[in-house]
Parts: structure tokens; sequence; C-alpha cells
């Protein structure tokens, strides 16, 4: 896990082409993001009355497209309000009834994703919102693939991964057959999702676990930045960028492999990550940036330069000494250090309350993808494992791992190619 690396760029209200290009963890592609003008038609628009309808405002009107090469929310900016939620499926439930799940979840997605009613079950909670950056990514668990009969497609990606000496993990709230992630700009639009899509599961599937999440606000700043953890540092300053020339193979399952339904796919892990903050607020400013190798007023490494360039893991302090410590999180997580390995993270911080010893309850619900997760997640959590001096701050307290397929083509449910395979 690398929470100095994050993909935690903020969403701002100028949702422009210059922000999808040029901020650190964004789509980086054209065509990600509908403006207002797709918007303008949405949910918000349908107040019954006469004359003419208000225009949404661009957080509202921002609009992401279901369907696509891959699945909406890997590659889109974070959002300011997140749901994370795994689902197992009903006793006596397999194959015809995930098949009727995914055609109802992936319906619903559709128009909610579009700003529009869901239909006669439709609450009306985001009656007056429009998309706001609305995307919904479904993944499949290891054990989806018995509950189904699938067996011989199960990847060999979703392998359990290994135990790590720091993990406290608490399995109730982790894995599951199916996984759901949900982000918004606007939290009633994301509750909204979250509501329609757990009352379609209807008798098919249940609720195993359910997180929530959040990021800074649309607007929040002067101008677009890399956003802050609860620690308060800047978390995300090293995210691989889609213009990378081998984004792809590292992020996006390539044709021909051994399960040709994952093509265009990626494998997400989820981590819930409690930070120890009141521990970490008791260390002096000199010694936070110690132990993750960076500024803590701009994210800039400590052997120099701004935010972006590039830590120099050879500089040597007055002393001697390496200035980014040997157990610094920084050097540790380095893809120079762990054999090039890389992973998009696009996480969401998370406050769950006060503890009855008066600590909050509150941390990070790590999200990063790629193609596969043996070359990508397990080799720096391997490394972080074994000497990361933030391991001291931190604990993990829940696991899962998925398979997201690709995105679906015109007519298709998400999943079509693996259930009706």
């Amino acid at each position: 896990m690398d929470l100095n690396t994050d993909a935690q760029t903020e969403a701002h209200p100028e949702m422009s082409r210059r922000r999808l290009l040029g901020t650190v963890g964004a789509a980086g592609a054209t065509g990600l993001v509908v403006g207002a003008a797709a918007g303008a038609g949405g949910y918000a628009a349908l107040g019954g009355g006469s004359g003419d309808v208000p225009a949404l405002a661009t957080v509202g009107s921002t609009r992401v497209p279901f369907r696509g090469a891959h699945q909406a929310g890997i590659l889109q900016p974070l959002q300011s309000r997140g749901h994370l939620v795994a689902f197992d499926l009903a006793p006596g439930a397999g194959r015809k009834e995930a098949v009727a799940l995914m055609r109802r979840w992936s319906g619903a997605a559709e128009r909610l994703m579009a700003g529009e009613p869901t239909g006669t079950t439709d609450g009306g909670v985001a009656r007056d919102a429009g998309p706001s950056s609305l995307s919904v990514t479904f993944g499949l668990g290891a054990s989806f693939f018995d509950r189904t009969g699938l067996e011989a497609q199960r990847p060999r990606q979703l392998d359990p991964l290994p135990a790590f000496s720091a993990d406290q993990l608490d399995q109730k709230r982790s894995n599951g057959d199916l996984w759901v992630q949900i982000g918004a700009d606007d939290a009633l639009v994301a509750f909204h999702a979250l509501r329609t899509l757990q009352k379609e599961a209807g008798g098919t599937a249940a609720v195993r676990w359910q997180m929530n999440g959040f990021n800074r606000s649309p607007g929040a700043t002067a101008q677009p930045m890399t956003a802050r953890n609860l620690m308060g540092q800047v978390d995300g300053t090293g995210n691989p960028k889609p213009t990378d020339p081998d984004f792809d193979r590292h992020i996006f399952v390539a044709a021909g492999g051994d399960q040709p339904w994952m093509t265009g796919g990626s494998y997400a892990v989820v981590r819930r990550i409690r930070m120890l903050l009141d521990d970490w607020d008791q260390l002096p400013l000199k010694r936070q940036e110690a132990v993750i190798g960076r500024r803590k007023s701009d994210g800039a490494p400590l052997s120099g330069g701004t935010e972006t360039t590039e830590p120099d893991l050879d500089k040597l302090g007055a002393d001697g000494k390496p200035v980014i410590a040997a157990d610094a999180h920084a050097r540790i997580s380095a893809p120079e250090q762990n054999g090039g390995a890389t992973m998009l993270r696009r996480p969401f911080s998370f406050h769950d309350g006060i503890g009855p010893d008066g600590a909050p309850d509150a941390g990070l619900l790590f999200v990063c993808w790629q193609a596969d997760p043996l070359k990508g997640f397990v080799p720096v959590q391997r490394k972080l494992d074994r000497g990361d001096a933030l391991s001291a701050f931190i604990r993990h307290e829940a696991s899962g791992l998925f398979a997201v397929p690709g995105g679906p083509k015109e007519g298709e449910y998400v999943g079509q190619r693996l259930l009706e395979s």
C-alpha cells in the first residue's frame, strides 16, 4: 500500500479537458467526461413545470459515460463522495440469477450516470441534481465463480492475496461475491445510486459490507491540486498517468489472455486502512516528514525540488546519511525499488466516528487498479510490510480482491461476455 502515491487528485468545478489531461491521477484522455450540454436534459430538468429550466452548475452537469473500453470509475478524476459495497449471492442463487442481476444493475447504473430517474421505484433523492460525475463500477470476487459454476473461467489473478504481518483483517468486512464502487461529486447523488442498486439486488444478493468515503469537494481550492490525506500529507503525486507509454499494459488486461472476457478490464485491490491519527499528530513535523520522505507543506521530496520532482534517493545530507531515509515511505514504495511494480491508486478517505478510547476511526479506503495484482499490489505491499516507517501509524483492517470486467459495449450488460460464454 502506497499512501503517498494514491490517486488523490481533487475534483474541481472547472471540469475541462485541461483538467482531465493535466492533473495528476486524472483520466488523461478525451471523451471520458461529457460536459454541461449532455447533463442539461437529465434528472434535474424533470420538475414537471413549464418555462425555462435553470442551467445546472458545472459540478452537477458533468457526466461520465457508462459504456466504453473500460468501466467508469477507474480513469476518471476522484469524486468528493464515495461508497464501496460488497454483496453475496443469496442461498440457491446461481448463474441464471446472476445474469438477471447484472442486467438490472447495468440498466440502473446507465440511467443513474446519465442523471435520469430509474423508474417507479426511484425514491426521488437526487431529483434536483444532475449526473454530478457519478460513476458506478462492478467487480467479481473469487467466490462468485464458485457460486455460478464458472470455476474454469476464474482468473489466476484472483488467487488469495498473501498474508502480511501487519494485517488485522476483519473477514466480515472483507472479500465478497460482488463488489460495487460508487463515486459522485454530490452526496445525495452517490447515496441515491447506492440505495437504487441495493433495491435492485432484490432477493438475489445481500450486502456483505459497506464503507463510505470522501475527498475534498470541487472548488474548495483556488486551483486544481493534489489532495491531502487525513494525515495532512499531499497524497497522489506519483500515480502513473494515461500518457505514460506503458500505462495500459500495467493497468488493463490486454486482449489475447487466458480469460478473453477480461479484455479491457482490471483488478481492484480494496483495503480499509485505519490511520492512528492521535499517534501521528504527536510526532514533530520534521519526524513526520522523515517518515514519509516528503515535505508536508507542498509534497516535494526531501531531496529538493517541487512536488513533481523525482526523489533523489542517492542524495546525502551534511551528516553523510541519505536525505530520504532508508525506511521512508517514499523510498520503499518507489517503483524503482519494487522492480517497476505499478498500480493506479484511486482512494477515498473515511471517518466512521470516535471510538470508546476517544480516537477517531478514520483513514483511507485504498483502491488500486492493475492488470495483475501479483505484479502490482503484492510486491509493493510485501516491501512495505518489511520496513516502512509509516507502518507504525496505520493498520490494515479489511481487504478484498475483485476482477473488474471491461466496459460494456452498446446493448451489453457488465459481465455479459463471462456470464453468457
